[in-house]
This record gives structure tokens, C-alpha cells and sequence, in this order.
């Protein structure tokens, strides 16, 4: 049987693996479609998507629409006529136009268990809310976020120190594999597609800046998880002498005995630097100071010199 052509749909390095497994397989890809190049760093120099990046490299034509529903972009769509519409973390929501017309279908590759964690940042929020599980669902899509049917699924356990970052990486394998193996079900018709119960679905919206923010009056383990579902980026923070101090790094001790006010260091050693919080202490292991390089706890302990009474922000 000849493989559909397929239009993929992605931006960040998560989309990459996905991208390169249906490469891999033989699949026609007609075109990625990105992101635009956007400005990055210190300079402020445009940069290319990951997409972009690997597309080139694997000799998938590149299309970067401003914006899917344009018209110019629905006529190229009309032009690319692809089977199928593959997804991976793209950026944009699609129009009914592009959902509805490949005659496979438009599959999503969700890093969350769904009905769980729909929205711009699933795995983040999977970790900040203090799960041991997580995975990849693959979605038939809607026009609703995230609440199409639920081809494939498959869950991993999340190691009790990982971060986004480490879980992220895992993540995008694990859809890289589930992807091709949704598309060809749908092709040969051997996956069954199960409704997702609303009921049980969570959110995960974009995260900003102020999500990071610590609040040291929290639950030393609340905070600990938070510190690792923005790790590395956007990054937990707090201020310590005037100065934004990203924590990339941490794990938590129950209370030590003695009373400490929320953000007060109780200690520096060889663990880490040891910050009060409710219930217990928040052992801080990986830093960096805003412009700065970032560093370990024993690097940090050594250079900066703490006073007693000092406290977290």
C-alpha cells in the first residue's frame, strides 16, 4: 500500500524526534510547518525553530506562516493537499478548514496523560502539581484544545529528583515512536479511538514569569516541585540581596526542630544552601544569579557570603 503524505506541524525541539521518526519510516513529508525565525540572546539575532533546522537538514520543504488561518497559508494547504496533518507542539491552534480535510485525519502528539494537563505547558504543570506518572498521548484533533480522541497512550514513572528538562527529552522519544505507530494504525485501521472523559481534565496554561516566583511560606515540598517543573526554563525564582537568584535544583528535608522565618537560610554546607520553608527546608543545589553564571550550591556557598538573618525573597 502507498504511504499518505503527510504535512507535519511543529516548532520546538520536542517536535524534532517526531519529525525525523516519520522521516525514517518512509513517509512522505510534503512540508514542516514552523514558527517564524524569531530574535534570541543578547543581540537579539534572529534564529530558526529547531523545526526549521532539522527540516532543512532532512530536505522537508519549510513553510513559516505569521499565521495558519491567513489566506495565503490556506491556499498553500489547499495546494500541499496532504493525507495527513501530524502535530507536535506547533504553537498555533488549526482552523476547522485544515482539521477536516485530510482524509487521515490531523494527529496531535501531546506530552501528558489525557485527559490531564491540556493546555501550552503539560509537562511543567505534570511536575509543579507533584506527579510520579506522566506520558504521551496521541490525539485525533478538534477544534477544542487537547480534547480530541485518544489513539495511543503510554505512560512513563517520573524519577523523583527529574526535571521538565530530563522529562522532556524522555517525552519527545517516547512521541517520536507513538507517532509512527498511531499512523499507521490509522492507515491500516487497527486503532480504536477512545473518548476522553472532560470531567477528569486538568489544565496547563502558558506559563509566565511570575509562576516562578517562590513563595517561601509554601509547603517545602511544593516548592521543590516547582523548582524541578521549571527546570531549565523559564527557571524558579526568589531574590536574595537585591538580586533575581534562578534555582535549577533542589530537594526538600522535613523541619529541623528549630523555628526559621519563610526564606531565612538555616544553613550552608557541603548538602547545599538550606532555605526555611513550611514544614521543612528547602535544600537548593544548582543556582545562578541574574547575568551571572550558573553554578553549584558549594561554587555559590563559597563565593557569596552570607550573613546571618539573610533571607530569600
Amino acid at each position: 500500500m502507498k504511504k499518505p503524505s503527510i504535512l507535519f506541524m511543529g516548532t520546538p525541539d520536542f517536535a524534532v524526534p517526531s519529525l525525523e521518526a516519520l522521516v525514517d519510516s518512509g513517509y512522505p513529508l510534503v512540508a514542516a510547518v514552523t514558527q517564524p525565525d524569531r530574535p534570541k540572546g543578547r543581540g537579539r539575532k534572529e534564529e530558526p525553530p529547531p523545526v526549521k533546522t532539522a527540516a532543512e537538514r532532512l530536505g522537508v520543504p519549510v513553510l513559516q506562516p505569521l499565521l495558519i488561518r491567513d489566506r495565503e497559508f490556506l491556499d498553500d494547504f489547499e495546494q500541499l493537499s496532504p493525507d495527513m496533518v501530524v502535530l507536535a507542539a506547533f504553537g498555533q491552534i488549526l482552523p476547522k478548514t485544515i482539521i477536516e480535510q485530510p482524509p487521515f485525519g490531523c494527529l496531535n502528539v501531546h506530552p501528558s496523560l489525557l485527559p490531564k494537563f491540556r493546555g501550552a505547558a503539560p509537562i511543567n504543570w505534570t511536575l509543579i502539581s507533584g506527579e510520579t506518572r506522566t506520558g504521551v498521548s496521541i490525539i485525533r484533533m478538534t477544534e477544542q484544545v487537547d480534547a480530541g480522541d485518544i489513539l495511543l497512550q503510554e505512560e512513563i514513572e517520573i524519577g523523583p529528583e527529574e526535571t521538565a528538562g530530563e522529562i522532556h527529552d524522555r517525552l519527545a522519544a517516547l512521541g517520536a515512536r507513538l507517532i509512527v505507530e498511531a499512523v499507521e494504525g490509522v492507515i491500516g485501521g487497527t486503532v480504536a479511538p477512545v473518548k476522553q472523559d472532560d470531567s477528569r481534565a486538568s489544565f496547563a496554561p502558558k506559563l509566565s514569569r511570575e509562576n516562578g516566583h517562590i513563595d517561601w511560606g509554601s509547603d517545602f515540598r511544593e516548592i521543590v516541585n516547582l523548582v524541578r517543573g521549571l527546570s531549565p526554563s523559564p527557571g524558579a525564582w526568589s531574590v536574595l540581596g537585591g538580586r533575581v537568584l534562578k534555582i535549577y535544583r533542589a530537594w526538600g528535608s522535613p523541619s529541623p526542630g528549630k523555628e526559621f522565618r519563610p526564606g531565612e537560610i538555616a544553613g550552608a554546607d557541603e548538602e547545599g544552601l538550606k532555605v526555611a520553608a513550611k514544614n521543612g527546608l528547602v535544600i537548593l543545589k544548582d543556582l545562578q544569579f541574574e547575568g551571572k553564571k550558573r553554578m553549584s550550591a558549594t561554587e555559590f556557598i563559597r563565593g557569596f557570603r552570607i550573613k546571618p538573618g539573610m533571607a530569600l525573597e
